[in-house]
């Protein structure tokens, strides 16, 4: 079989010299490049990248643990992860949990054992601390702030547009303000931050019954909107445009008039409709997470979310 140092041996270079070719680094002539080139060419031969990646310490690999794609958030976040991770020259494994521990330890097991150079938690049900234990291994990323624990982390700082999304609901005069939460708050720093927002502005904690939990979808807004329709809200905070949109489909599908509703992360239909969001930014939130993953930046990074008003 080809390798390295039959190339070297039949161009008369080096091995470093036809390594440097191989891997397009720079210090080579023209000349000498298209010489080793059309041995290669000769040759058949390709490099194996098994290999190539455990001589230079690096897979150029980054895992992206993930719940669900359905999801709004998720799914803009991952796309701005790839982009951003594909631009620095890493190649991305998404890796579906399904919020299931067992899988999740699995994931860090295989970053354990240098499959990936870095891996991601776009949310998890692991507790930090334990995701954390594996940072001796490499970079380990989480999307949300860690508070006094020590792990990289890129994330959107969500109370100040929450608190300014609630302070134009109450002063609109809305009463009956009914929340849709992806999961309950024990389980999501997502919804603990809505619900603590909605307590800071209002006095009160929300009425558990005006809650609706399980919101990652379309679907779900359209079955949330039969289920609050006999609950008569005046307002209707949802966790994204799009599923704001599902819940106005099941309003009108019933022959009622929607309450006033508003979105998150700034999606077209939102843009459509009209309608007031939050945009957490998450395109900035993915090169974020990236730059963290890749050893680029280190730390903690916060991006500012942004309450947009639409009347």
């Amino acid at each position: 079989m080809t390798n390295i140092r039959d190339i070297a041996r039949l161009s008369g270079y080096s091995v470093a010299t036809v390594s440097r070719v191989l891997n397009h680094r720079k210090y080579v002539s023209d000349a000498v490049r298209q010489r080793i080139e059309s041995i290669i060419r000769e040759l058949d031969y390709a490099p194996n990248d098994v290999a190539r990646d455990l001589s230079r310490g690096k897979t150029m690999k980054i895992g992206v643990v993930l719940p669900v794609f359905v999801h709004p958030y998720y799914t803009v976040l991952t796309q701005s992860i790839t982009q951003a991770a594909f631009a620095q020259g890493y190649q991305v494994s998404l890796l579906p949990s399904s919020y299931k521990p067992t899988l999740e330890r699995r994931f860090l097991e295989q970053f354990k054992r240098q499959a990936f150079d870095g891996i991601i938690f776009t949310s998890h049900e692991m507790p930090l601390k334990a995701l954390a234990a594996y940072q001796e291994f490499g970079p380990v990323v989480v999307c949300e702030d860690p508070g006094q624990l020590q792990i990289a982390a890129a994330f959107t700082d969500r109370q100040p547009s929450n608190e300014a999304a609630f302070t134009w609901i109450k002063q609109r005069g809305f009463k009956r303000v009914a929340l849709m939460i992806p999961r309950a708050p024990r389980l999501s720093a997502t919804a603990r931050a809505i619900v603590a927002a909605y307590t800071t502005v209002f006095g009160q904690p929300p009425d558990p019954k005006l809650i609706w939990v399980g919101s990652m979808s379309n679907e779900d807004g359209q079955r949330a909107g039969t289920f609050l329709a006999k609950l008569k809200p005046d307002f209707i905070f949802t966790n994204s445009d799009d599923i704001a949109a599902g819940v106005m489909q099941s309003y009108l599908a019933q022959g009622l008039e929607p309450p006033v509703m508003m979105g998150q992360e700034n999606q077209l239909t939102g843009r459509l409709m009209g309608m007031s969001t939050i945009d957490h930014h998450l395109e900035q939130v993915g090169q974020a997470a990236v730059d963290l993953a890749t050893g680029a930046k280190s730390g903690r990074i916060k991006i500012a979310s942004e309450f947009i008003a639409r009347e």
